[in-house]
């Protein structure tokens, strides 16, 4: 169903205003750039790189001004009064689309950050495979110090796709009626059980670094990236070899088996195909590499890092099938 001219007329002049608010103030991290948060990330990430703990990691920019557990978003902050909009315009799903950062340079232990946002753009109503929805875009800058000495050090182009959850089926007949009972007939032959219906899940992009992955996917086959010089492995892949410089991809079959390195446990928002609550797990493979995936066949309550667990190839349709996981 479209969206009605007024409603989106609605839309339109809200995005205007909030545009025309500009930046919000900015908001100070509730802690400094700290050593101890810069060994968690590194580890976690597997990063050696030397210059770590002395320096920050530029991709951990957004991490020192996120807000905690039980922290609010401020009152004029763009991408919650646009995304209050369009939830009350009946667009109440949404999945991150693009992220962009750029970094100044890097950051020291000691250092304070702030950060302001604004909104740049709303672009819709558009038709996609989630459905009919609206693409928002907000800017953030991070910098050191406050007034006439605040020096910009990141910014990100943040944009994300808010849009109209589809109808759940419906399990009445097409007519609507239900049929009238008839007597009891002689059983017949079972037939054979029908082949789900593809799922409206969130699609990877495949491209050419990443193609070989999903062909293993369709084939039953857990494919890893290697070096084809050094035989470094990697996951997710990437055109080059970090180590040695190496254009030379080549992959293994891994075994498919490995531990819960680390996990989620996502409530909310609703995913397209996925029932809620499940679980996002982080799995070193026995090969040394971690993949992500759905962990599947178990309470959320009992899922643990360091559980053993083997993969499971989710067949959605003729063209893609996911990894997940189950416990072994």
């Amino acid at each position: 169903m479209s969206e009605p001219a007024g409603t989106a007329a609605a839309i339109v002049a809200a995005a205007q205003r909030i545009r025309q608010h500009g930046d919000s103030a900015p908001q100070l991290a509730r802690d400094p750039v700290n050593t101890p948060m810069i060994n968690n990330w590194t580890e976690a990430l597997g990063d050696a790189d030397p210059r770590y703990p002395e320096l920050a990691p530029p991709a951990m920019v957004q991490v020192w001004t996120m807000r905690g557990l039980h922290g609010r978003r401020p009152a004029d902050d763009p991408l919650g009064a646009m995304t209050a909009v369009l939830d009350e315009a009946g667009y109440t799903s949404v999945v991150a689309t693009d992220c962009d950062q750029s970094y100044a340079r890097y950051l020291r232990p000691g250092e304070r950050l702030s950060v302001r946002s604004r909104l740049t753009d709303v672009v819709g109503p558009k038709r996609t495979a989630l459905g009919e929805g609206w693409f928002v875009t907000t800017v953030s800058t991070w910098s050191v110090g406050s007034g006439d000495d605040a020096e910009p050090v990141a910014e990100m182009m943040f944009r994300i796709l808010k849009f109209r959850p589809p109808e759940p089926a419906s399990p009445a007949s097409p007519t609507g009626l239900s049929a009238p009972s008839e007597p009891a007939a002689a059983p017949e032959p079972a037939a054979p059980t029908p082949a789900e219906p593809a799922r409206a899940v969130l699609r990877p992009v495949v491209n050419r670094d990443t193609e070989y992955f999903w062909a293993g996917m369709a084939t039953g086959e857990l494919r890893v990236w290697r070096c084809g010089e050094c035989g470094l492995l990697r996951h997710p892949p990437g055109p080059m070899c970090p180590r040695c410089g190496a254009a030379r991809p080549e992959h293994l079959v891994a075994s498919g088996r490995g531990e819960v390195y680390s996990y989620v446990v996502h409530h909310h928002p609703p995913v397209p195909g996925r029932e809620l609550p499940f679980v996002v797990a982080l799995v070193a493979l026995e090969e040394g590499v971690r993949v992500l995936g759905e962990l599947r066949d178990t309470d959320p309550a009992g899922v643990r890092v360091g559980l053993p667990v083997e993969i499971v190839f989710d067949r959605v349709d003729d063209e893609l099938t996911l990894p997940a996981w189950r416990p072994r």
